[in-house]
């Protein structure tokens, strides 16, 4: 697997994680103990933005546990203390980074890897399926981006029931990325490969970097909403004759606390 890469932050270096803490956060994330199972750096990467699109405002504490195992299955009692805090100040470093950058420009520079002569992609196993057979060029940098965008789609599925003809093109849009595994998947692709062709890799990042901008947009009023509470009686003045029917002022009665 070659080594995660960003592209170009716009956002100063100070705010994000620099190449070599993205290097680090990967060996981190490969260190949790077994027999969890967590994402590597780029799983992350789409598992934030996931996260972030949600129409529910999602707490760390409720996301972490998905980082660390893909069932969500606690650390151990026992985990390394410093190993847990420095994991996760990265973890949610990126994810402020990411949350602001789609926030305040509409757009974020997510974590690829791209395939090159120095760095080929891993052998299979024997007997091992390629995950990436059938997928376009264009798409299988952004497989595993992609795949983490998913899994947290998968783990808090407030977003995928959402009654939002909006919400389910733009997630087709995504998932064009991920190997087909229906007639009706393959069908979707099809259509969206001649609708909206992708030629280069520059232009798929930039359509998905956008498409995770518009589910932010579209989910916006929802997570953020603040519920109403509304009073079942009008409310009672303090100089008003207490509710419960001593002659009273409520402030003498039941409203003296």
């Amino acid at each position: 697997m070659p080594a995660p890469t960003a592209l170009p932050a716009s956002l100063p270096p100070a705010h994000d994680l620099t190449d070599a803490e993205f290097a680090e956060l990967d060996d981190l994330l490969a260190a949790t103990p077994e027999p969890l199972q967590p994402v590597d750096a780029v799983m992350l990467d789409g598992f934030l933005c996931g996260v972030l699109v949600q129409p529910v405002l999602l707490e760390p504490a409720t996301w972490l546990p998905h980082v660390f195992d893909f069932d969500g299955q606690p650390l151990p009692d026992d985990v390394d203390a410093a190993w847990l805090e420095r994991t996760s100040a990265l973890v949610l470093r990126r994810y402020a980074a990411l949350n602001r950058a789609i926030v305040e420009d509409g757009w974020f520079n997510p974590l690829v890897l791209e395939f090159d002569d120095e760095h080929p992609p891993a052998p299979l196993a024997e007997g091992e399926v390629d995950p990436m057979e059938g997928l376009a060029e264009v798409s299988q940098p952004l497989m595993p981006w992609v795949a983490g965008f998913q899994h947290a789609a998968i783990c808090f599925p407030d977003l995928m029931e959402l009654p939002q003809d909006e919400v389910m093109t733009a997630l087709a849009r995504l998932y064009r990325h991920l190997p087909a595994e229906t007639d009706e998947e393959r069908e979707v692709v099809a259509t969206l490969d001649r609708e909206y062709p992708l030629t280069t890799l520059d232009d798929a990042i930039e359509e998905m970097v956008t498409t995770v901008a518009e589910l932010s947009d579209l989910t916006r009023d929802a997570r953020y909403k603040v519920e109403t509470v509304k009073r079942e009686t009008p409310k009672v003045g303090r100089n008003d004759p207490c509710p419960c029917g001593s002659g009273k002022k409520f402030k003498q009665c039941h409203g003296a606390t």
